[in-house]
């Protein structure tokens, strides 16, 4: 293993550094009130940022009360979330860590029950509400028939993101992420799948892409130049039909193109609850998607998906297939996954001073 981790060397978009290339992943923990954070999500992300990862992002941050996944999810659309945000901005950097907000709107997804409550719709008369879409397409056959969107809709959709990346950059966010992936609303745009609109929001791909480009400049008149700004894709919907890893290779050129975007988050999949042929799962079994995008698109990537390995991480680094390394479910199970990784690379990441008596030297 080489002396020096390419997983443990600082990295800097813009003005920001983090310390180290581990991400911690946007992750929805359902337990907000009218949009709210708790203690809950104070604890799990201090948590994740005294473990020792570079970028602590929050889970999913949407911009209105539509556009929720849940009703139990994190929002960002008035004074007392951003006083909230402003908090756990302090607990992240406490840490050590870069603090980061995924900016959202679930869309079509909207409305629905936590996990483990099955995921089911919520009806209007049990506090739900109707999702907003492309087109009126259900994101399955139980779920809400949403509201097609006008083109003002659009453009209240657009403002409220501006919004609320004006509201994260002055609760202190250093990175922010656009959440244009897994079928919530900027993807069921981009996707053929849930978008059958003929206006200048529909058709080809440069239509279908349009709203994510006004998001992007919308919020770049609120979020400031010296800040990184990434964007979450879907690289392929895994349908015959839908968005595949060419198009979001060209997406990425063009995202690159604004000089406005820093880096593209690839994931995969979540447009349609019925069809998608997802391939058996393997640990880094969408690193190449991150892979292409950075060699043919020219723009830095991050690789996320059934990480879970220090070496795998440390490989995927090493070889530039990637920039970062985002974690989900390895750090939800183990929030010193990058404490435990420094030691198995042989890379130095120190423990709080509170801490060191459990470090492995002091043994």
């Amino acid at each position: 293993m080489a002396q020096s981790p390419k997983l443990f060397k600082p990295i800097t978009f813009r003005e920001v550094t983090a310390r180290n290339r581990i991400v911690v992943s946007p992750m929805c923990q359902y337990s907000a009130t009218n949009g709210l954070g708790t203690d809950w999500h104070v604890q799990h992300l201090g948590a994740r940022a005294v473990g020792g990862a570079g970028i602590v992002f929050t889970e999913a941050t949407h911009v209105s009360a539509i556009g929720r996944i849940t009703p139990g999810c994190l929002g960002l659309w008035t004074p007392e979330h951003q006083d909230f945000m402003a908090r756990l901005v302090q607990v992240i950097e406490m840490g050590g860590a870069v603090p980061g907000l995924q900016i959202a709107h679930a869309g079509r997804k909207a409305s629905t029950s936590a996990p483990w409550l099955g995921s089911l719709p919520v009806k209007a008369a049990d506090g739900g509400w109707t999702p907003w879409a492309p087109s009126a397409v259900p994101f399955g056959p139980a779920n809400t028939m949403p509201h097609p969107m006008s083109a003002t809709d659009i453009a209240t959709v657009v403002g409220e993101f501006a919004t609320t990346a004006r509201m994260a950059r002055d609760a202190g966010i250093k990175v922010l992420e656009i959440h244009a992936a897994h079928g919530y609303l900027l993807h069921s745009f981009l996707s053929p799948i849930s978008n059958t609109r003929n206006d200048q929001y529909g058709g080809d791909l440069a239509g279908r892409s349009r709203m994510l480009f006004e998001v992007v400049e919308a919020i770049r008149t609120e979020w400031p130049a010296h800040l990184p700004l990434f964007v979450r894709l879907s690289c392929t919907d895994w349908m015959a039909d839908g968005l595949d890893i060419g198009d979001s290779i060209d997406l990425s050129r063009r995202l690159k193109e604004t000089g406005k975007i820093d880096l593209i988050d690839c994931s995969s999949g979540g447009i349609a609850a019925t069809g998608p042929q997802i391939p058996s799962l393997h640990p880094g079994y969408q690193v190449p998607f991150a892979e292409a995008i950075r060699a043919q698109s020219g723009i830095a990537t991050g690789a996320v998906g059934l990480i879970t390995a220090p070496e795998h991480a440390e490989e995927i680094l090493s070889n530039d297939r990637a920039d970062l390394v985002f974690l989900a479910r390895a750090i939800l199970a183990d929030p010193t996954w990058p404490l435990k990784a420094a030691a198995a690379l042989g890379a130095g990441l120190e423990l709080p001073p509170q801490y060191q008596r459990a470090s492995v030297r002091a043994r």
